[in-house]
């Protein structure tokens, strides 16, 4: 079977290979050519059911063509992760990379491995805490110039160029048309709860793409965001005697756990016990090296001194997280 697509999901390396999602399959390739989002292949092979039985691979898969995306956007997200990989160690400059961006090319596999046993992968996956912060930053700023209605059609279209540049996953683009939908009911002034942005949301993205709906990202997403309305102030009541810097990891983790933990075991057949308190002591540097990295990244590409000079500041951050993730 030939397959034919955009790449949409940022493929992950390995020592020997790298991982390529297309139209809902799962394939690995050699590592050379270096397949990247935005990219346009076409690759042949076998239809199959992986192990599981679960979701879809292909086997033998044999790259045919491959055509390197040319937008703006794209270019300038690989010169930013570029100048991570440039000013920090790894795997340091790929947690960043992942942390701003959502890019997961280029992990060590060891790190990866790590990430994925102590049930932190999700931080290195751009989502809705990104664009959250994303557009709070911009609303913020521009508020200073602008009156609000203003400001929130510009912080719509800053919302979205993110989107494009962090990889265009489901979790961004979920998060992306919640965003979209909060301020533009805020600009009608009309009130919108969180279930009915979500649900509108699914459908939304259902509709403009169908395939979607085999997207294991996509489920993540949406059951993690709809435990986290259900559950997140009952866990945070729960937990209201630890220190509020350690209180929303923890809270966040258990609520999100409640909607993402049958799927984690339908799909992988584990789920991990230890998660919840591994996230509670690292996902609170999270917010602090997402915005000082898609700062220094963008001033980077500029200017590099100044750039590595701000990534600096986030290294005892990265540093700590990566020793954390390391001892579970």
């Amino acid at each position: 079977m030939r397959v034919f697509g955009k790449v949409t999901t940022e493929p992950t390396s390995y020592d020997f290979s790298q991982r390529v999602s297309l139209l809902g399959l799962s394939f690995y390739l050699p590592n050379f050519p270096e397949v990247g989002y935005g990219d346009v292949i076409i690759v042949e092979g076998k239809v199959a059911k992986d192990k599981s039985g679960k979701r879809l691979i292909l086997e033998n898969p044999k790259l045919v063509s491959l055509k390197i995306s040319a937008g703006k956007l794209v270019s300038f997200r690989r010169e930013v992760i570029a100048f991570y990989r440039r000013s920090l160690p790894e795997p340091h400059s790929s947690l960043v990379a992942g942390v701003a961006l959502g890019s997961k090319s280029n992990i060590p596999e060891v790190f990866w491995n790590s990430l994925k046993k102590s049930g932190t992968a999700h931080v290195v996956v751009a989502s809705g805490t990104n664009v959250t912060l994303v557009a709070g930053f911009a609303m913020g700023l521009l508020l200073l110039f602008f009156r609000r209605g203003v400001a929130a059609i510009v912080s719509i279209g800053v919302i979205w160029l993110y989107a494009v540049m962090a990889g265009f996953g489901a979790p961004i683009v979920r998060a992306a048309v919640m965003g979209s939908l909060l301020f533009v009911s805020q600009i009608f002034g009309r009130l919108a709860t969180g279930l009915r942005i979500l649900v509108v949301s699914a459908l939304t993205m259902l509709v403009v793409k169908p395939d979607w709906v085999s997207d294991l990202g996509f489920w993540m997403s949406f059951t993690a965001t709809a435990s986290l309305m259900l559950f997140g102030k009952t866990f945070d009541r729960l937990f209201s005697r630890i220190p509020s810097l350690l209180r929303e990891g923890l809270s966040t983790s258990f609520a999100a756990q409640i909607g993402v933990a049958p799927i984690l075991y339908y799909t992988f057949g584990y789920v991990s016990i230890w998660s919840p308190f591994v996230n509670m002591l690292v996902l609170w540097v999270i917010p602090y090296i997402t915005v000082v990295g898609i700062v220094a990244g963008l001033v980077g590409v500029i200017f590099e001194p100044l750039g590595k000079a701000a990534l600096y500041l986030i290294y005892p951050l990265t540093s700590w997280f990566i020793w954390i993730v390391g001892l579970f």
